[in-house]
């Protein structure tokens, strides 16, 4: 019998430079954070468009509590769907190009929920190696077979469905989270419709970043109507908390039905909702195309004095490869008064521990070039 004994498992973190702890932040002011007495730059957020702390922002939340109050006070089935909640799915429909839309508490809600859902024993689910972990644990909770292809791995992807049962449903990310890349859309969209599968597409980071109107990768590339689910969050580009799915009424329908994560959980609170709705609205309109050239504009700014890879989207990895490595080359940019965390196992493979950078429309072009001119010379010491 395993025993309880945490506090080894706590030392052994520390021995592997694994432990992690959680951080306050006393203060946000857009970009600019202060955390224990030291005033910031933020390079780590998710924040791409830089709404999370606007005025616009501000004024949805205030107008949503004045109509709707705080909390939804029960789950989606029994009492807890207000009309804010119709409202933002309405809008989240209309925003991807789709019938219907469902509203979830988390982008990790909307995973395990959907893919247990419709799949199940005697189905096949085809994953990219590098799926968040939300996609895998929905994955494993569904009892469905898995397979896992190498990232982006189109050869191994194509032998997987070929002999795949039952119902089959791909899983990737448009763009990845760690890595800043996109996938092959084109050519997996290809393959799915060949051997009569489904795709299920996390945005979580291309919407508000990429596309017309910032409606995501798909839509970039006018693959909206051949991609069956799309799963996107309200907690990055769009500034606050909660996730989604876009399909057909068909599914929406099945999933009210069957999605253990909406039917067992308190609704998010709607005057949230009422707030995603208007920044929905704001990040597809006029506001929302300069805040994404401004974000473009210091991505590949940032890019190029780094020569970094040239991925489309506002995450830049710096690859350091060792774990206490990156943990030092953190720690220095901190003294430097900027904040890029380190990414270490589980999050990424051992031995590929990096600087994940995200940059947005918040940043200025002065803290831009503080950060690409603290980098090279802080790396130079570690590596």
């Amino acid at each position: 019998m395993r025993d309880w004994n945490l506090q080894a498992e706590l030392d052994e973190l520390r021995a592997h430079g694994l432990w992690r702890e959680l951080r306050v932040l006393d203060a946000v002011d857009g970009v600019r954070v202060s955390r224990e007495g030291r005033e910031l730059v933020n390079f780590s957020s998710n924040d791409y468009l830089g709404l999370a702390g606007s005025e616009v922002m501000r004024a949805a939340l205030e107008d949503g509590l004045l109509r709707h109050g705080g909390g939804a006070g029960a789950s989606r089935l029994v009492c807890g769907t207000h009309r804010a909640h119709q409202m933002l799915e309405e809008a989240l429909a209309a925003f991807k190009g789709t019938e219907a839309a469902l509203g979830f508490s988390s982008g990790f809600a909307v995973a395990l929920g959907v893919i247990p859902a419709l799949m199940g024993t005697g189905d096949t689910i085809i994953l990219d190696k590098l799926c968040h972990a939300c996609l895998v644990d929905a994955a494993r909770l569904s009892g469905a077979t898995i397979r896992v292809f190498p990232h982006n791995h189109l050869e191994k992807l194509a032998r997987l469905l070929q002999t795949a049962t039952g119902r089959v449903l791909v899983v990737t990310e448009s763009i990845f989270s760690m890595d800043g890349d996109a996938a092959p859309l084109r050519e997996i969209v290809e393959l799915k419709e060949r051997h009569g599968a489904w795709l299920l597409l996390d945005e979580a980071h291309a919407v508000g970043v990429l596309g017309p109107q910032g409606r995501g990768l798909a839509a970039a590339l006018g693959l909206d109507d051949r991609i069956e689910l799309q799963m996107g969050t309200l907690s990055k580009a769009l500034g606050l908390c909660g996730g989604y799915l876009a399909a057909s009424r068909q599914v929406i329908d099945l999933l009210v039905n069957r999605a253990r994560s909406l039917i067992y959980s308190t609704a998010p609170p709607p005057h949230l909702a009422h707030a995603a709705a208007v920044m929905t609205g704001i990040a597809a309109g006029p506001e929302g195309d300069a805040r994404r050239r401004r974000l473009h504009d210091h991505a590949a700014s940032l890019r190029q004095r780094l020569a970094l890879q040239d991925h489309p989207a506002a995450i830049l990895p710096v690859i350091v490869g060792d774990e206490a490595a990156a943990m030092q080359a953190s720690a220095r940019l901190l003294e430097q008064g900027i904040l890029v965390p380190a990414i270490r196992y589980p999050t990424v493979a051992r031995g590929r521990a990096r600087l994940r950078i995200t940059v947005g429309a918040g940043h200025t072009p002065g803290q831009v070039e503080m950060l690409a001119g603290a980098l090279p010379g802080m790396m130079a010491g570690i590596l």
